[in-house]
């Protein structure tokens, strides 16, 4: 079984100002958080990559530097789909038993534990899962294979939620280790607290 984590950095950050991956947190840049956290974890279990999707060559850049695979995603600006696909684009076949992880690159503070508890749900007759706190799903999430070619016919800015949503009590729900793992960066204001 192997088990392919996918970052989704490619993102337009149209409420937020200015390209908010780039904008420095902490004395590093905002997407630095997830990609780090993405690639210990994958680090941490036999069978597993990383592809970082994204527009911006700095990014990919990182992303090799990590020694994860980095994809260019030119379409990324007609929506959260485009981005989805460049990433599944870049996989290898699949096999039945293989997942797909999507994780976005706006949750600087989605740390290790969570994201390999997750990996870890992603198993044998689990069709997909999603991070949740306070019965809030959130980002990261993971799809069985099975489930790809759905994923491929998401539009727009359609992401793989609808795909949950229809799934119900079949999607498995992991909890992350706080709240704000889960939080989106949006917005400048909330990277002052």
């Amino acid at each position: 079984m192997a088990k392919y984590l996918i970052y989704l950095a490619s993102g337009s950050a149209r409420r937020f100002g200015s390209n908010k991956l780039l904008f420095p947190l902490e004395g590093k840049p905002l997407f630095l958080y997830g990609l780090e956290t993405l690639a210990e974890a994958a680090a941490q279990r036999e069978g597993t990559t990383l592809t970082v999707v994204s527009r911006y060559p700095v990014i990919r850049a990182a992303a090799e530097k990590l020694g994860a695979a980095a994809v260019d995603s030119p379409y990324s600006q007609l929506g959260l789909s485009h981005t989805i696909r460049a990433g599944l684009d870049a996989l290898p076949p699949l096999k039945a038993e293989d997942f797909v992880l999507f994780a976005v690159a706006d949750q600087p503070w989605l740390q290790t534990p969570t994201v390999l508890r997750l990996m870890d749900a992603a198993r044998h007759g689990v069709p997909a899962g999603t991070t949740v706190w306070e019965g809030r799903a959130g980002s990261p999430t993971f799809f069985s294979a099975a489930l790809v070619p759905r994923l491929r016919q998401l539009e727009g800015d359609q992401g793989g939620r609808v795909l949950l949503r229809d799934l119900g009590s079949a999607c498995v729900a992991v909890s992350a280790g706080a709240g704000r793992e889960l939080e989106d960066v949006d917005l400048k204001e909330q990277l002052k607290n």
